[in-house]
């Protein structure tokens, strides 16, 4: 049966006689030339065996074989992308205002979205372990796997297929602000002070996971109310809090 693309990107060849392309294909429109740069890019670090010590013992991964390289080279193709789409889209804008959007549409939360919309969690793999605590819906994780996966079409195939990813998969993204969006901590802190209330306070609430994959959950409280965010890093956790906490107060 063939499988159907979350992209309705065109299938390369002939479509009455090729086999329907594998799902992480069929995500990304394209036909690797280098299969295993997709499975490279699939592969969470949890998934991969550490060192050998002798005797079947493993020592701790160093993440050689997962998607930790090319989520690095895929990190630098998105932004750049993004930026060229930006100054094409906005032709009079500024770097003040091209920068707050470029940030927002490169940052976790609106790639892991992407990523989930797109059916991401079903094509990576983690270790057993790791699957069953749900690793794979982690925004953390469906961000690098993004990132990854788009580094793999460009070392696959240069710019143009990584373009025609990203503008297919980001194209709604692109579009949901008309003027350049704010960080939520920035936001939350205005909508504070117009009111004349006080700074929000940021908590570290817990760190969990292992040193090389943690997960932050991090409490903001301001006006009487409470938000919460999770993510790998405190960074991003402030912003889904503050976020969290500003649909709280409506704002």
């Amino acid at each position: 049966m063939a499988v159907r693309n979350p992209l309705d990107a065109p299938v390369l060849g002939d479509h009455l006689s090729a086999a329907p392309p594998p799902p992480a294909e069929a995500i990304l429109g394209h036909r690797f030339q280098r299969p295993e740069l997709l499975r490279e890019a699939l592969t969470h670090r949890s998934a991969v065996s550490g060192p050998r010590l002798g005797r079947g013992r493993t020592g701790p991964s160093t993440g050689a074989g997962s998607n930790e390289r090319l989520e690095f080279i895929g990190d630098r193709v998105l932004g750049l992308l993004i930026a060229e789409w930006l100054a094409e889209r906005f032709p009079h804008e500024q770097e003040g205002a091209l920068g707050p959007r470029l940030a927002h549409l490169v940052s976790q939360p609106t790639i892991a979205a992407i990523a989930e919309r797109l059916g991401m969690p079903a094509v990576l793999a983690v270790a057993p372990g790791e699957a069953r605590a749900g690793v794979r819906r982690l925004a953390t994780v469906l961000a690098d796997a993004t990132e990854a996966m788009i580094g793999a079409l460009y070392l696959d195939g240069g710019l143009d297929p990584a373009r025609a990813f990203v503008r297919r998969a980001w194209e709604e993204a692109m579009g949901t602000h008309a003027a350049p969006p704010k960080d939520a901590k920035t936001s939350l802190q205005e909508w504070l002070l117009g009111r004349g209330m006080k700074l929000p306070t940021y908590e570290l609430v817990s760190r969990e996971g292992p040193p090389h994959d943690p997960v932050f959950v991090i409490a903001v409280e301001a006006a009487g109310a409470r938000g919460e965010g999770k993510a790998g890093s405190k960074r991003m956790a402030e912003r889904l809090a503050a976020e969290d906490l500003l649909g709280k107060l409506g704002a």
